[in-house]
């Protein structure tokens, strides 16, 4: 079960999708819920006194208190939605550079059950855009990406599994097990069926039966540069509330590399989508 939940907050845009979602998601579980807020600091602006070479320590103090101002403002908001739900919950807001919030955030996400973070939105150059694929790649665990169009309550009455045979296609499927075991209706979204046999489509359903879980099958045929788009036109006729997925990836240099599905995914999403790497 998901009892503990950990929630990004952005500080740069929209706070409302993340704390929509992650409020009632934990309402819906019972679960316990942390919401942390970064106000990021942009450590190379910041001049230094050419004579000596002495930093110039008040600058850094002031972009640390307005770093901690934006973040504790966007908490503000989270505060106010979570009491009014009566959600067992606390809050931490801090300032860092994205490297920094990064590293924090990735690790406090590794003591959770489930992350929940907001999709990136190309409307804004921010680092709130860049943190959630790091946090996937880097968490070791379930993250649950919602639309940044996201309002309301997440609903988990109909969920699709995404399922190539894969290994973090089954990590995912694994991973969702807490939500899977709620659904009404279950549904296998099958991508250009496995090669091996023992990880089709058909032995998937026969152990989620096996587990009070039935699921019809949906076969998708795609080449790779329509997998993403022929998911979200499944997840539309099958009127899906829920995508699980498994997110692809990696880090090279400190920079964050998505697989072409997910980062597909990470631009044009429609559901919420919990994925794992």
């Amino acid at each position: 079960m998901y009892r503990n939940l950990l929630a990004h907050i952005p500080t740069e845009r929209s706070p409302r999708p993340a704390i929509d979602a992650s409020i009632s998601l934990a309402l819906t579980l019972g679960a316990d819920l942390e919401a942390v807020a970064v106000g990021y600091e942009s450590v190379n602006d910041v001049p230094f006194v050419a004579e000596g070479g002495i930093a110039m320590a008040p600058l850094f103090e002031e972009q640390h208190a307005e770093a901690l101002e934006r973040a504790n403002g966007a908490l503000a908001v989270f505060e106010v939605e979570a009491k009014a739900a009566k959600v067992s919950h606390r809050s931490h807001a801090f300032g860092a550079s994205f490297a920094e919030a990064t590293t924090i955030f990735s690790a406090k996400a590794r003591l959770s059950d489930l992350t929940i973070l907001s999709q990136p939105d190309s409307s804004y150059e921010t680092y709130d855009n860049l943190l959630p694929p790091a946090v996937l790649l880097q968490t070791g665990g379930p993250v649950l990406v919602v639309p940044y169009t996201f309002r309301g309550a997440i609903k988990i009455g109909r969920i699709g599994i995404c399922w190539d045979g894969s290994r973090l296609a089954a990590r995912a499927m694994h991973d969702a097990m807490p939500l899977l075991a709620r659904v009404n209706e279950l549904t296998i979204l099958s991508v250009n069926e496995p090669v091996c046999e023992e990880a089709s489509a058909a032995h998937l359903a026969a152990r989620l039966a096996g587990l009070g879980l039935p699921a019809k099958i949906i076969a998708l045929q795609a080449d790779k540069s329509d997998i993403q788009p022929t998911i979200l036109s499944a997840t539309a006729d099958e009127n899906l509330d829920l995508l699980v997925m498994g997110g692809y990836g990696h880090s090279r240099l400190q920079e964050v590399v998505l697989g072409g599905v997910t980062r597909d995914m990470f631009r044009c999403m429609t559901v919420p989508t919990l994925m794992s790497h």
